[in-house]
């Protein structure tokens, strides 16, 4: 592939140099800026360039290799999934996103997500932003906005593991207290851990990002952060942009964020939860209730779109081996293809208060999913659902601790790769060569943690069997 650069006039991103300049006119110290393009786990790959490097990378985008694609989530490369090595092992051109060059107070750093070109200025076709893209120009096309956000929970962890292997949640920011009891929604959990939260907040202020509400969640040293509504892609940046805020903020005081949906076998697993609406070309609320006070058959048709794809997309929701830890119990965790109304205990829940700010949430996927992807699925099974008037059929009315109805999910994460590979749906919604790696990627993970003898294994069986 050409790394000949393009002209600034033609960034196909829709960047403009004027965004680099505000940016080096507001933050005259900063001398370096982090680049950070999306793979296919939702990990950040990229660069620390210097402040003189920025306005170039408005001016002609910067190469990247394509076989970023092609990796594990370790960076090792997956030799057969089709994007290593090929067409020579030449990059691919990145270009900014716009808006979301911003400043991290804490690391004195600049931060940019970018996104990766053809040589002819298309998108390149496997980067998971530009698969989600896709999902959004159809959406588009047929008269939708889509809106929405995303919540995220995550634990806080010590940063040094234990004699024996194992971490613990972090003690406060504010007293060093350590506490193993749940707090579930303590505010005063939150006041002795604010330091760190502060810093969480003042960054979001330099990159766009709008957090609100923070709770003290069900699991010791869990927290849960929402994210203002927006545009849906946009929605998906703010994921990466938190995730990385986040991160960042917790290792200057010492801890970790932990972003793994299950790593207390005991403990409450943390899930992403997208809250989805289309809005028209006015921004009114296509979801919203009809004038007798019913569900908008618009939303109905889009959830029936989404039940139907569940099966087939929960390796996007559900990625890694840990993810499916999650599902051991259902309690807020659902693994099911149900919808109902205020319903906690369903995959799909329409919150029960009525009126033009009606939509649904998606609360399957886990925190370690990638937002482009959870969202390019949920997204394009809602629009085939429109399509096809898809109905979703009677809601669900069990409640916390009841059985539920059983349902044709994988039940673990091989069934999951398997139906992944085998499915139309996620061949069309994501692209054939997005498919065919991710497939591929996704069986080598599974194969090199086959291979892992845990601790627990040579506890149970070791001297045992």
């Amino acid at each position: 592939m050409s790394n000949a650069p393009t002209s600034a006039a033609s960034s196909p991103s829709g960047s403009t140099l004027s965004e680099a300049e505000a940016f080096l006119a507001k933050y005259p110290d900063v001398e370096a800026i982090d680049i950070i393009l999306t793979d296919f786990h939702g990990i950040g790959r990229g660069k620390m360039i210097r402040r003189h490097e920025l306005e170039g990378i408005y001016k002609s985008g910067r190469g990247l290799p394509t076989s970023i694609f092609g990796q594990d989530v370790t960076g090792e490369d997956v030799d057969d999934c089709g994007l290593v090595q090929t067409g020579g092992g030449g990059d691919g051109r990145c270009w900014p996103v716009p808006g979301t060059l911003g400043y991290l107070p804490h690391t004195g750093r600049g931060q940019l997500l970018i996104s990766m070109y053809n040589e002819d200025a298309t998108p390149h076709d496997v980067d998971p932003r530009n698969v989600f893209l896709t999902q959004i120009n159809r959406a588009n096309a047929l008269g939708f906005a889509p809106m929405g956000a995303f919540e995220l929970e995550f634990y806080l962890v010590d940063r040094e593991a234990d004699a024996g292997g194992l971490y613990h949640p972090a003690s406060y920011a504010m007293t060093k207290r350590r506490s193993s009891l749940r707090n579930t929604m303590s505010v005063d959990e939150i006041d002795e851990m604010s330091p760190l939260f502060d810093a969480v907040y003042e960054g979001a202020k330099h990159l766009d990002l709008t957090l609100e509400t923070l709770i003290s969640e069900y699991g010791p040293g869990q927290y849960e952060m929402t994210i203002r509504y927006r545009d849906l892609m946009r929605a998906a940046d703010d994921v990466i942009i938190a995730k990385r805020l986040i991160r960042t903020a917790a290792r200057r005081f010492g801890m970790e964020a932990v972003f793994m949906p299950k790593p207390f076998g005991t403990e409450a697993g943390s899930g992403m939860h997208l809250h989805l609406s289309l809005a028209d070309e006015n921004g009114n609320n296509l979801f919203a209730d009809q004038p007798d006070g019913s569900l908008s058959p618009l939303m109905l048709n889009a959830i029936g779109g989404i039940r139907g794809t569940i099966g087939e997309t929960m390796l996007i929701l559900a990625p890694f081996m840990n993810s499916w830890r999650r599902f051991a119990s259902a309690m807020y965790s659902p693994a099911s293809d149900d919808w109902g109304v205020e319903n906690r205990t369903v995959a799909l829940r329409v919150p029960g208060t009525p009126g033009k700010t009606r939509h649904f949430e998606h609360r399957i996927a886990g925190v370690d999913a990638n937002p482009y992807l959870v969202a390019a699925v949920t997204l394009g099974a809602a629009l085939d659902g429109i399509e096809n008037k898809t109905d979703p059929g009677q809601p669900s009315t069990d409640e916390i601790g009841h059985d539920k109805a059983p349902n044709d999910l994988p039940r673990h994460w091989l069934d999951a790769i398997d139906r992944f590979g085998a499915s139309d749906f996620n061949k069309r919604t994501l692209g054939p060569r997005f498919h065919t790696a991710f497939t591929r990627i996704k069986q080598a993970e599974y194969e090199h943690m086959a291979l892992k003898v845990s601790a627990a294994e040579w506890e149970y069986y070791g001297f045992s069997v």
